[in-house]
Parts: C-alpha cells; structure tokens; sequence
C-alpha cells in the first residue's frame, strides 16, 4: 500500500514581489505537492499584517531555527545569504534567490563547505536563464569555453549600486553600463544579475571571473527584458538563444521568471551536501 510523502515545511525569507508570490502559491497550492509554510519573514514586518496568517510571521530572523524547516527561501537581498546562509544550511536546504551573493569567492566556499558538512543542498534557481542545465552539462564534460550573458532592460527596471544610472532620459534609447566579468559586475548590480550568477554557477570551469556579462539599460524595452545567452564549446560549436521576458516598468524581475522560480522550489527534495543548480 502506497504511503504519501511527508509534507515539506518552507520558510520564506523576504516578501518584496517574488516572495508574496510564492507565500500565495505555497498557500494555495502547496498542500496536494507536499509544501507547507512554516514562516514569512521581512524587513519590515507590518507589511506582512493582514496579508500573512499571523502564526506564521517570523519577528526575528535569528530564531529561524525554532520553526523546522526543511528548505528555507531566500528571496531578499544577498546580504542575507552573507550573514546567515552557512547558518541556514546547518538546518535546511537553501535555495538561493540572490545568487549574486557567490560571487565573493570566500563566501561561496564556505557555503558550499557548510552544505557537504550538514548534507544539505545549496540550490540555486535558474530564474530567467534558458538552458542552464545543457551549459552544465557541457562545462562538466570539459567541453564548455566560453559563456556571454547580456542583459538588457528599461533604465527604471535596473537596481544599482552607485549613480551609473542617474542620468538617464526618456528617448535616449541604448546605453552599454557594463561589460567585463560576472564577478565584477554583481556588486554593481546585485538585484538585477542573477541570471548571470546561475550561469557562472553552471559553468563551474569558468567561475564567476570567466563568465563575461554585459548589462544595457534601452529605453525602448518598455514591455519586456531580453536576456541573450552565446555559449561557446569545442571544434567551432556555440549556441545563441534570446529570451524576451515579459516585464512592466519598473519591474526588477521579469513575469516569467516567478513560474519559474516556482518550479524550482519544487525541485528541492534534497539532492546531497552540494550546490544544485535548478
């Protein structure tokens, strides 16, 4: 007689776009898939007032261990994979929402160190990357060379650090803010690169110093981001795939991405002490 799976409890870090989209889903359809929400937590906890059953606000960060999860969600910021992602994996799987985070090499090692020693999974979503897996695959065979990444999106969708972005004008059209190393550029731009990050991620042979990316800023992009992959391999092979990502304005994170997300926590059953991409 078959036996149903154990429900799988998810704790909820950060509730800007994505994470309210994934505390509705989690509480609308997680029962029949096996998720149950153990806690929300936010910044600012008021926001969670009225929107999140009370039970399940979590006031202070630190005592996330009390509520047991088995995979907590990082969908915040990547200072919060910094200061508590070793702690989470001591408990929990941990998918990362801000993979950006892996660029500081001494961070990266020792998350992917806390996760072999508790035997827990570092996951890392593909978000809005198109064939993540098929660049692993080729990067584990030996045969990957090289990997581009543009992203381009409307001047309001970017999030970055400094003024690069200050003055922009509406009809300015195409604008290249940077092009060099995906290590280089995830500082600058620690919101808007994640896609980048998962590439750099699954092509663990060039690392976040090998990938190159470039971020433009177009103001004709008024309905969508366009994230354009060129992956290089061996005897002349490359690939070069284009996707238009449905986005209003403003929006940090494409439409599309949020389905994505959705069934990459689904993914996460536990897949050893490791980094997964999924």
């Amino acid at each position: 007689m078959a036996t149903s799976s154990p429900s799988q409890r998810i704790g909820v870090v950060g509730y800007g776009h994505l994470g309210q989209y994934l505390v509705e889903r989690i509480l609308k359809d997680g029962a029949p898939l096996g998720l149950t929400l153990a806690f929300v937590w936010n910044r600012n906890s008021d926001k969670l007032k009225g929107l999140v059953p009370d039970e399940l606000i979590l006031s202070d960060l630190s005592s996330f261990a009390d509520r047991r999860c088995d995979v907590i969600v990082e969908v915040c910021h990547p200072q919060i994979v910094k200061d508590l992602g070793i702690q989470f994996l001591a408990q929990s799987h941990l998918l990362v929402g801000s993979p950006s985070a892996l660029s500081d090499p001494d961070l990266n090692q020792k998350l992917r160190q806390a996760a072999q020693l508790h035997g827990r999974t570092l996951y890392v979503p593909s978000g809005a990357l198109w064939g993540g897996q098929d660049i692993q695959r080729l990067n584990d065979s030996g045969g990957l060379k090289a990997l581009f990444i543009r992203m381009s999106k409307h001047p309001s969708c970017f999030r970055l650090t400094g003024d690069v972005l200050s003055d922009w004008t509406e009809g300015e059209g195409r604008r290249v803010l940077f092009r060099g190393s995906v290590a280089e550029l995830c500082p600058l731009a620690p919101n808007n690169v994640n896609t980048m990050a998962a590439a750099a991620v699954a092509a663990g042979t060039l690392g976040f110093t090998g990938v190159q990316g470039e971020i433009v800023s177009d103001t004709t992009l008024s309905d969508f981001h366009v994230v354009e992959v060129e992956v290089t391999g061996p005897a002349g092979f490359s690939v070069h795939t284009v996707r238009r990502n449905p986005a209003k304005l403003g929006a940090v994170t494409g439409s599309a991405t949020y389905n994505s997300f959705w069934n990459s926590l689904l993914v996460c059953k536990g897949h050893g002490g490791r980094v997964y991409l999924c």
